[in-house]
Parts: C-alpha cells; structure tokens; sequence
C-alpha cells in the first residue's frame, strides 16, 4: 500500500495548507468538491504578493508533500502568476492576490464546502 492510499485526500489537503501557510500565503482555502464536481475531490487555494512569493508558496507545497505524493503535473511556475498543481484527488491554485481578484474562482465555488484550516497553522490571524 502505498503513502498516498494511507493518507486520505483531506489529510493532504490539509498539508498543502499547512506548507502554503508556513510561506506567509494569504487567504487560504480547502473546497471539498468530490459532490459536485469530478474533476477532484478537494481545491486547495492561496495568495501571494508577488510572483517570488507565489513560486516559493508553490514549491513549499510541492516539496512538503513529496514523501507522501507527487504531482500529475504542475503549470505557471516560471511566470509566478497562478501556478496550479494538480495531484488528482486535490488541486492547489496559488496566486497573485489581482489574479485571484480576477478569476474569482472563489465564487465560482461557492457552494463548496469548506474545510476549516486548523489555528496553530494560520500566521495571521483572520
């Protein structure tokens, strides 16, 4: 059995929270998507001021997660923008904060529900 198949999705989820946060990532979500869409089973957001920030963001997740799991395939890292990292069951979307204005998939899923991210990992209280 393999890493992946012991830690369920959520618990990863919550990793990629956990490793998005300890870069001082704004605004960070968990969707739990799997009812109503299949394209996975959770959404993983985060903000970033810069593009420097939102490279680093993306790589703290990437490598944090990389005992356990490994991504499918990872897009817009070079340019620091919006960098998805697709592991299948779970999507990460890090951001710039304008971008994420822009594309509003906040809204988009909405109806969604979220997944509480625990206190002791937010760095800034909301």
């Amino acid at each position: 059995m393999s890493d992946k198949e012991i830690m369920a999705a959520r618990e990863r989820a919550l990793k990629c929270a956990y490793f998005a946060l300890d870069k001082k990532a704004l605004n960070v979500k968990i969707l739990q998507i799997e009812k109503i869409s299949s394209i996975a089973d959770y959404l993983v957001f985060a903000s970033g001021r810069s593009d420097k920030q939102v490279q680093a963001i993306a790589d703290s997740v990437k490598m944090g997660l990389k005992p356990i799991d490994r991504p499918i395939d990872m897009e817009g890292f070079d340019e620091g923008r919006w960098v998805v990292i697709d592991y299948g069951d779970i999507i990460v979307h890090v951001f710039q904060e304008e971008v994420r204005a822009i594309y509003n998939l906040d809204e988009l899923w909405q109806r969604a529900p979220r997944v509480e991210v625990p206190e002791e990992y937010l760095w800034e209280k909301e």
